[in-house]
């Protein structure tokens, strides 16, 4: 049976081969630590897992749930874009519940994007921005996200051609994989931007509150962006609760409620039970994270400095649990974590797989305890070219 010219486009996901790679060592009996995958291995705090234990006994729980998401768990939602950000949002028109965030970014194109428009895509980016533009025959245009300008895009380098074809324009701060941040100002030229071309902002904050220093900004507070952006939240990584699958978009009225028309034409909503867990973590934010951002803190600044003691180039994140690390010697990326897995049983990601300009890079992902972490940098001095 031949497979969709759409689906011929798609690549390997990028994770299914590191596994394949890493089941093959662990077949050989190693001990491999895995710094690949950007998957919490805190558990879920109980307060909110009690919370989930309580919901699934209540039988209405048990039922459909709403396609928008319960009310009580998108007022949550805006409750908390208002603690945290001073924003306000109708939770009954600017706020829609997801099954995890990636499932909105994927569906998202499809409410705007027709065949030959373009998508501004960041690279290196997560691969679903631009997997979203090929499935609705999309024309994903990459800008490429550089060290020298603090992996933030350039658009003075997109023509002009391709900014008036442009549909959506993607970003995701704090950055995954780079770890980068930005700064009002620079979402004050991307709404200028946007307004000029006329096209929509979807920013993808799912690490929002993964942060060490200064707390990362939403959108929302450049003036206009609600006119022509909408926000993709997760709870994934917040809560360490990315198995539960649960997230929310806010922004533009219109463009909420045609991701909720896409997601009540191809899903039946979240479980309500897991809506109750998550409007109990997004109330109670302020108490839960402080103590999970405690233990990713340390772990960033213990392999940061090993790494930058090792002689690798890196620039400290101050948000999300990544490294982004040059590759030592000029190796190729993929070359490069291969070895790695084979001589050292550590798994990190090649930058490749985020795009062409993430070439020259590997992503460290801060996902095993201090100890793992001080045996990853005693393999990694060593490591022989």
């Amino acid at each position: 049976m031949e497979l969709s010219n759409r689906l011929k486009k798609v690549p390997p996901y990028l994770f299914v081969e590191i596994d394949r790679l890493k089941s093959e060592k662990l077949k050989e009996g190693a001990d491999v630590i895995d710094l690949g995958i950007g998957d919490p291995d805190l558990p879920t705090p109980a307060e909110i897992v009690e919370v989930a234990k309580r919901a699934l006994e209540k039988p209405e729980n048990h039922k459909y749930p709403s396609n928008a998401g319960a009310f009580f768990y998108r007022k949550a939602c805006a409750d908390y874009m208002k603690r945290r950000f001073g924003l306000d949002f109708d939770p009954e028109t600017e706020v829609t519940t997801l099954i995890g965030s990636k499932e909105g970014i994927a569906h998202f194109p499809i409410a705007f994007v027709n065949p030959g428009d373009i998508v501004l895509c960041p690279d290196p980016g997560y691969p679903v921005y631009h997997l979203g533009a090929i499935f609705t025959d999309g024309e994903p245009f990459y800008l490429p996200l550089t060290w020298e300008n603090d992996f933030l895009p350039d658009f003075t380098k997109v023509p002009t051609q391709i900014l008036e074809r442009t549909k959506i324009l993607w970003l995701n701060y704090p950055n995954n994989p780079t770890g980068a941040t930005a700064s009002k100002e620079f979402f004050k030229e991307v709404i200028a931007l946007a307004k000029k071309y006329n096209f929509i902002v979807a920013h993808d904050a799912a690490y929002i509150e993964m942060y060490y220093e200064e707390p990362p900004i939403s959108i929302f507070e450049v003036e206009g962006a609600k006119e022509i952006a909408i926000e993709f939240h997760s709870l994934s990584k917040t809560f360490c609760m990315t198995g539960w699958r649960i997230g929310f978009a806010v922004g533009n009225a219109t463009l909420v409620s045609a991701l909720a028309k896409v997601k009540s034409n191809i899903d039946s909503g979240a479980f309500t039970a897991i809506q109750e867990a998550g409007a109990y973590a997004l109330n109670n934010l302020e108490k839960i994270t402080p103590s999970l951002i405690k233990v990713f803190k340390e772990r960033r600044d213990f392999l940061c400095a090993e790494l930058e003691r090792l002689g690798y180039q890196l620039k400290k994140p101050s948000a999300t649990f990544y490294l982004w690390v040059k590759v030592p010697g000029g190796m190729d990326s993929r070359e490069f974590c291969k070895k790695v897995l084979q001589d050292l049983a550590i798994v990190v990601t090649p930058g490749i797989g985020f795009g062409s300009a993430g070439e020259g890079y590997f992503r460290v992902a801060l996902t095993v305890d201090i100890q793992k972490l001080k045996e990853a940098a005693e393999r990694l001095a060593t490591l022989k070219f």
